[in-house]
């Protein structure tokens, strides 16, 4: 069973899981993990029971918000294992896309795609419609 962990800075893990259950409902085998909210309680006090839950046949994917952060290093550290994935840097489209993925499709391949997806979706917007003003022949 593919199981998610969203692990943030402060409480940006919990708007995003907001975000997430008006597009595409609530989801099932999620975690949140809000660092730093709590200044008595670690995040791998956090992060322990999540990875005690997990069976051998479990998978974790975990997103977190910056590459390089605490968050993330500790993430690292604590659970780099052969059934948990780590993403740093997500965007919502890359969590829905994950996250309602087919289980039968292997981690990696959902991962890669989902990744390349979620790339496309950066867009300086004003760019694009000053592209497309200048060029009518678009429409």
């Amino acid at each position: 069973m593919r199981k998610f962990l969203i692990a943030t800075h402060g409480a940006f893990a919990n708007g995003v899981k907001s975000s997430l259950e008006i597009i595409i409902g609530e989801t099932e085998n999620l975690f949140l993990i809000g660092a730093y909210l709590d200044q008595n309680v670690s995040v791998e006090d956090e992060l322990k029971p999540i990875l005690d839950s997990l069976s051998d046949d479990d998978e974790l994917i975990i997103f977190t918000d910056l590459l390089g952060g605490s968050v993330n290093n500790i993430m690292l550290r604590e659970a780099l294992r052969e059934n948990v994935h780590i993403l740093s840097g997500f965007n919502l489209p890359l969590l829905i896309e994950v996250i309602l993925s087919d289980n039968d499709t292997p981690v990696a391949e959902v991962i890669e795609s989902a990744i390349e997806n979620a790339k496309a979706q950066l867009a300086y917007v004003n760019k694009l419609i000053e592209e497309q003003q200048n060029n009518p022949d678009n429409d």
